[in-house]
Parts: structure tokens; sequence; C-alpha cells
């Protein structure tokens, strides 16, 4: 069941985000202040691909400075259209695994730094 999750989940919406967020990487990674921003990126986009079945552990005390500057620069509106995309998923009982999905990325995308996914 797993497996058919994350197919659809690629399909629908994993490929296109795996996409932006290597791209995001990329461009972050061009200056060398930008480079510890792009590795969360690309961190990101992992995650992107097959996100059923993984947890996210999140700890803001590990790197407190460059998750908020995360935050206040990019994590509330990431984090923000990842909610929204979760209530918009769970309206309909098919949709809600998704929804859950959305809502896992909304956590790591509001503070990356020094989050693991298990």
């Amino acid at each position: 069941m797993r497996f058919l999750g994350n197919l659809i989940w690629f399909l629908v919406t994993g490929l296109y985000s795996f996409f932006a967020w290597t791209i995001s990487g990329l461009l972050f990674c061009i200056t060398v202040i930008g480079i510890p921003f792009g590795l969360q990126c690309f961190k990101l986009a992992k995650l992107f691909i097959w996100p059923m079945g993984h947890t996210v552990q999140t700890r803001f005390s590990a790197h407190p400075i460059a998750n908020l500057i995360w935050v206040v620069l990019f994590g509330w509106e990431l984090c923000l259209g990842y909610v929204l995309s979760g209530v918009l998923y769970s309206i309909t009982i098919i949709g809600i695994p998704f929804g859950r999905q959305c809502f896992k990325l909304a956590e790591l995308a509001l503070c990356p730094f020094g989050a693991s996914v298990v």
C-alpha cells in the first residue's frame, strides 16, 4: 500500500516538487553563504520523491540561528503553502493520506536545520 501511495504521490505532486526543490538548492549553492540553505533544499527534495513511510524529527535547538533565518525568509511561506495543500488534499477521504504527507512536509519546511528524516 505504501508503494502505491508513493507512486501516486510521485506522479501527482512529487516529480514537480522534486525539480522545484532541486533547482532552488542549486540556485542557493551558487553563493558560499547560500550553501547551507541549498543543502536543506536537497534534503526536502529527497523526501519529496517517496514521502510515505518516512517520519520527520525536527530539532529547532540544533541550529537556532539558521532556523530563525530560514523561518523569517522562506520557511513560513513554504509551511503555509504545505498546510493549505494538506487541507485541500484532506477534503476527500482518498486524499487524506496525501494531506498527512503535506502536513509532515510543512513541519520540515518550517525548520529544516537539525531535522532528520527517518
